[in-house]
């Protein structure tokens, strides 16, 4: 399988996002009626019989498809557990399937997501990393983004000694249009603290991912 791989520097999540002009949610029945013009656009007829109950399905769909929008990472991220003995080096939960949708094209991205993190005196429970992850993929994203939200969501509300993420995804906009390449996979990274400062974390975050057992 071919690979893209990217690796960027770690952006502020508090800083990033450009102040826009915000907009009013339109209501149902108007995404509705938006759903039947795109079914009139393409050359169908939105009053057939298989398609007359298509609009509301999708705005149904969409409802569950980006509910990320909804969740807060300080939210997911509130609760943390100290009784762990003297154990102080990294947790990695690895292999968190997820799909999104690429903010260019609305077309449906897959893939899975890595994740480490070395923390201070405290741990949150396994399901909140891939809770977040979740979160974050159920909105219109970019891969590079969704990578830096996650890793600054667990980086400003663990206040971990490190985080380290890894996604892979292929993307159906290169796809099913576009240079239509199926089996194409981009990866990106990202780190901070020790992972970033010390190469060696990041091999071993590496071997982790890709070899558990070691061998």
């Amino acid at each position: 399988m071919d690979a893209v791989v990217k690796n960027f520097p770690r952006v502020d999540s508090k800083a990033e996002v450009a102040k826009v002009e915000p907009v009013e949610r339109p209501t149902r029945d108007q995404a509705e009626a938006a759903a039947r013009t795109l079914i009139s656009w393409i050359g169908d007829n939105p009053n057939r019989e298989g398609l007359r109950e298509t609009p509301k399905r999708l705005v149904k769909a969409f409802e569950q498809v980006f509910s990320g929008y909804r969740d807060s990472p300080d939210d997911v991220l509130d609760r943390t557990f100290g009784e762990i003995g003297n154990f102080d080096d990294l947790v990695v939960v690895r292999d968190i399937p997820f799909y999104s949708y690429c903010e260019h094209h609305m077309f449906p991205m897959v893939g899975r997501a890595h994740v480490a993190y070395f923390p201070v005196e405290r741990v949150v429970g396994l399901s909140k990393i891939a809770r977040v992850v979740d979160m974050y993929a159920r909105r219109l994203q970019t891969q590079e983004h969704l990578t830096s939200q996650i890793l600054s969501a667990i980086d400003e509300n663990l206040k971990p000694r490190g985080v380290a993420i890894m996604i892979e995804a292929e993307h159906m906009c290169m796809a099913m249009r576009g240079v239509m390449k199926q089996g194409v996979s981009t990866v990106t990274t990202q780190f901070t603290g020790v992972f970033r400062d010390d190469p060696n974390e990041q091999v071993r975050f590496f071997k982790l991912v890709r070899d558990p057992r070691g061998s």
